[in-house]
């Protein structure tokens, strides 16, 4: 493999309203950020729409990292002005002046140093984006796709299930299955559990026995309410359910994989980090499907160390929505079968890019499936009439 020589000259970072790495950052209309069970759902204020209690607050970043003959790669995620901030007051110093092909020595560098103050949430996503950019500047520099850079696709063509309310438009678009996100928590009662169970019926019945359901509960459930949950889905069907805790409570987890009948598996992992985090879910907890978010979890540089624990363990790596920046990793992976497309139209009712509008030409799944470029790094550009605002070094917040 070619070295490049290059070192890195400037790292950039921006921040970007109204969609894009913030998959919640959307109108009132959009489905995703309406009334679903959430951690927040115990309070009635802020039930009927996650904005309510703050989801889209954040927004997005964008990180650029240069190289010395001006070859820029770039990274998404969210954490918008604190991450930013972050970026460009702490972790850049690890970053400007390394040879380009440092990435491990710079995410080490970076994690150590922000230990004391991080280790999970806005500087993971920080750190992760930061990363993102590193491999898409050390693929552009090379002329190969990351896939090639990280051992080369095991499969030519992705498959993805669907996450969304309306898995019978996702069954007519080609995928292979479909995730509801959970409507009813706990502070519904057996009312809210009924109604739940219902709809789980009613869209079984839509998409015929074949067709796979599962269920986003996002972090929002305690263990009597997911069993109850788990039970009666399994009974529909259902293949997984997803997320039911908060991700400190591996002692749930861990009771409730136990409690978990032959035909239904526990998910989870979708807001955990590093690969400390992910031995826990799958050491103790030994759950069935391991999620992570390349772009909360550290990145691709530690996606790729939980995906190999992960295989140490027999479990498969279903990375959460991600686009572009999980398909480079997922096409190399025996143990990645299938992946997540986030169904980001407002009615869920056709595909559109994931990161809108950020990247130009981002590619979507055609019936549900899709090809991984062969165009260096990963394989996109950014698209610079997005709105980036930049955030500079020594810029108060």
């Amino acid at each position: 493999m070619r070295k490049t020589g290059s070192k890195i000259v400037a790292i950039r970072a921006y921040v970007v309203e109204g969609g894009g790495g913030d998959y919640h950052d959307q109108g009132q209309e959009h489905w995703i950020v309406q009334q679903v069970s959430t951690p927040m759902s115990i309070y009635s204020e802020y039930k009927e729409t996650r904005t309510s209690f703050g989801i889209n607050a954040l927004k997005t970043i964008v990180v650029e990292v240069e190289a010395e003959n001006g070859v820029v790669g770039f990274g998404i995620s969210t954490g918008g002005y604190p991450a930013a901030w972050l970026i460009m007051n702490h972790l850049d110093r690890f970053i400007v002046g390394q040879n380009v092909e440092n990435v491990e020595k710079m995410w080490d560098q970076m994690y150590r140093a922000s230990m004391y103050y991080g280790r999970k949430g806005i500087v993971m996503n920080a750190i992760s984006a930061v990363d993102l950019a590193l491999w898409d500047l050390l693929g552009r520099l090379r002329q190969e796709p990351v896939y090639a850079m990280i051992g080369g696709k095991v499969r030519e063509e992705l498959v993805f299930y669907a996450t969304g309310p309306r898995p019978d438009l996702a069954k007519e678009m080609g995928f292979i299955g479909g995730k509801l996100p959970l409507t009813y928590g706990p502070a519904d009662g057996e009312e809210g559990l009924k109604k739940n169970i219902e709809r789980a019926t009613e869209m079984r019945n839509r998409v015929g026995d074949d067709f796979w359901l599962m269920w986003d509960c996002w972090m929002s459930l305690d263990l009597p309410y997911a069993q109850k949950l788990m039970e009666k889905s399994e009974e529909v069907g259902f293949k997984w359910v997803e997320e039911c805790f908060n991700p400190d409570d591996y002692w749930s987890y861990r009771d409730l994989k136990k409690r978990a009948g032959n035909n239904i598996m526990v998910t989870g992992g979708e807001h955990e980090a590093t690969r400390y985090g992910f031995r826990l879910l799958m050491e103790y907890c030994d759950i069935d499907i391991i999620q992570p978010d390349v772009g909360w979890c550290g990145g691709l540089t530690e996606l790729i160390k939980i995906g190999n624990l992960a295989e140490s363990y027999g479990k498969l790596v279903v990375p959460h929505g991600s686009g572009v920046y999980s398909y480079h990793y997922v096409t190399t992976k025996v143990n990645s079968p299938f992946t997540e497309y986030l169904v980001m139209s407002p009615k869920a009712d056709h595909i559109v890019p994931q990161f809108y509008p950020l990247i130009i030409d981002e590619p979507i799944p055609v019936n549900g499936k899709l090809k991984v470029s062969d165009a260096p790094g990963f394989g996109v550009e950014l698209n610079r009439e997005a709105g980036l605002v930049e955030v500079v070094k020594g810029q108060k917040l």
